[in-house]
């Protein structure tokens, strides 16, 4: 008769612990926090910014290729941390109001859906497990069972840091889909605001730059009055 066939024992190697160590939500997270302080000090270092507003390739200065060039950079640079408004006065500036804004808007949709695939990949196994404060969950519920419009009312809202929605969105559980959508609709306001901002700088007096400048300046103001409100009802309940 022949012999059974021994049951499998289960691998306990020394690679297979290893593999289990690296891919464990903390080890991730440890991941996520070190590719986005490298980008971080990267961009400090080289400081795009100002390349892409005086130092941009005059071969470069208009068409398709151009504008579609400045979106992924766009996009590259909001992932580490450059603010959006430098880059859509820059956007206005190189390329003027439509293809600028086409750029800008180009750019924040692809800069978002690229941290939020980092954030939902990398980090949120790991920061899910710190979701125990009133307003954590009471956030977390909001953005999971209505994404949509909730993210919408957070890009329509300047006073919420584009990067923190981001994250934020990414560790709730909320789909891919509606938070690109939601971004795309809720960032052309503010967006635009810039972008005309930039385009029209060279005459501070025409009625579109005023225009823009007095609506980055009221939606600035109204940001500030309802952080303020929030947080007063916080320290005094």
């Amino acid at each position: 008769m022949l012999d059974p066939v021994p049951a499998a024992q289960p691998a306990t190697g020394l690679a297979v612990r290893c593999t289990r160590a690296l891919l464990s939500p903390w080890s991730r997270f440890s991941l996520l926090v070190a590719v986005l302080l490298g980008a971080a000090a990267t961009m400090l270092l080289l400081e795009p910014q100002r390349l892409l507003a005086t130092g941009w390739p005059g071969q470069l200065s208009g068409g398709a290729v151009a504008v579609t060039l400045f979106g992924l950079a766009y996009g590259v640079c909001t992932v580490a941390f450059v603010p959006r408004p430098l880059l859509n006065l820059a956007a206005g500036a190189l390329f003027g109001t439509q293809a600028g804004l086409a750029a800008a808007l180009a750019g924040t949709v692809l800069g978002a859906g690229i941290s939020f695939g980092l954030g939902r990949v990398l980090g949120q196994d790991a920061l899910r497990t710190l979701l125990r404060g009133r307003w954590l969950k009471a956030a977390d519920g909001q953005l999971s069972r209505h994404g949509f419009r909730s993210m919408l009312a957070l890009r329509l809202f300047p006073g919420v840091p584009f990067a923190a929605a981001n994250y934020c969105a990414a560790v709730s559980r909320m789909g891919y889909r509606p938070f690109l959508v939601a971004t795309g609709l809720g960032s052309v306001p503010n967006t635009a605001a810039y972008v005309v901002a930039g385009s029209e700088a060279s005459s501070p007096t025409s009625p579109a730059f005023l225009a823009a400048m007095g609506f980055i300046v009221l939606t600035g103001l109204g940001a500030v009055v309802v952080a303020w409100r929030k947080r007063h009802r916080v320290t005094s309940g």
